[in-house]
């Protein structure tokens, strides 16, 4: 089968080294190069990066309106998007779509189903290969893959996890009789891109929510108290007014939210280094009945 393939980042590494083993690439687009890093140096996206190790052709327009008459030409049988991060125009959907996403649609639909997932404390996700409509992972489904979500799982393992799994069921759905079956708009939700803000925690959460959000923000943007990122941290069984420090020991400092605690473990004020929570409770002159704001 010919296949234009359209995906950036890491997740979608896995479906394009398959594609590649099983059906002919006529071209890779990618996002373009984006400058990162404290030296600002330009970046290229890891399927750019692997498409050029496979010696696949590549395009990386700002805009995929540049590339359409490219692709066109090509007459490929079929496209497959993988977190591309652009919405697909009408005059390219001429060409059948097929979309690797990585939830159980029609829920979390958008742009970061794994982090929604385990923020929202979901015990169970999975992957959804569908056909792409002109609307936001809106079109009919050909297959489903379900998997559980570890209790203590971050967002890059259950990434990882997840774009195997997709990779290895959209070569299964290539190869079957690709039977389509509507979402039930009626019951879809959304999973928009996360702001940085939306790190920030309040002791008045449940601890269980807190530990939530730790997972789900891991490595971006992580979670914080006003300049205070918490690098590490678990929930315990423990009670008291929100913000209350409980405990200081040699491993931890715990603190009571608005259901239950939390154990800091791993502490980095802005601009520091990181420290041991019971290091810097000493720093800081933290001490056992305090409030944290």
């Amino acid at each position: 089968m010919r296949i234009v393939f359209l995906g950036t980042p890491d997740f979608a590494v896995p479906t394009l080294d398959a594609l590649a083993r099983a059906h002919e690439i006529a071209l890779v687009v990618a996002q373009p190069d984006k400058r990162a890093g404290r030296g600002l140096q330009l970046q290229s996206p890891a399927i750019a990066r692997h498409a050029k190790e496979l010696g696949l052709p590549l395009a990386q327009p700002a805009k995929i309106r540049e590339v359409l008459g490219e692709i066109h030409a090509l007459a490929p049988d079929l496209g497959i998007v993988v977190a591309y991060g652009k919405i697909l125009p009408p005059d390219l959907l001429r060409i059948p779509f097929f979309n690797v996403h990585a939830s159980i649609l029609p829920k979390f639909r958008g742009a970061a189903p794994i982090q929604r997932a385990i923020e929202n404390g979901e015990r169970e996700t999975g992957v959804t290969i569908m056909r792409v409509d002109e609307e936001l992972d809106h079109g009919p489904i050909l297959s489903i893959e379900r998997t559980p979500i570890g209790p203590d799982e971050h967002a890059p393992s259950l990434s990882g996890r997840l774009s195997k799994i997709g990779a290895d069921l959209l070569l299964q759905t290539l190869a079957g009789d690709k039977r389509e079956t509507e979402q039930d708009h009626a019951v879809a939700t959304l999973a928009p891109k996360i702001d940085k803000s939306e790190g920030e925690v309040r002791w008045s959460d449940a601890a269980k929510t807190i530990y939530d959000k730790f997972r789900a923000f891991d490595p971006w943007p992580g979670v914080f108290r006003g300049d205070l990122k918490l690098i590490e941290i678990e929930p315990v069984e423990q009670s008291g007014k929100p913000g209350e420090i409980l405990s200081v020991d040699d491993r931890a400092v715990t603190v009571a939210t608005g259901d239950g605690a939390v154990r800091l473990i791993l502490l980095q004020r802005a601009g520091k280094s990181r420290q041991r929570a019971a290091e810097f409770a000493h720093g800081a002159g933290w001490r056992v009945g305090a409030r944290l704001e």
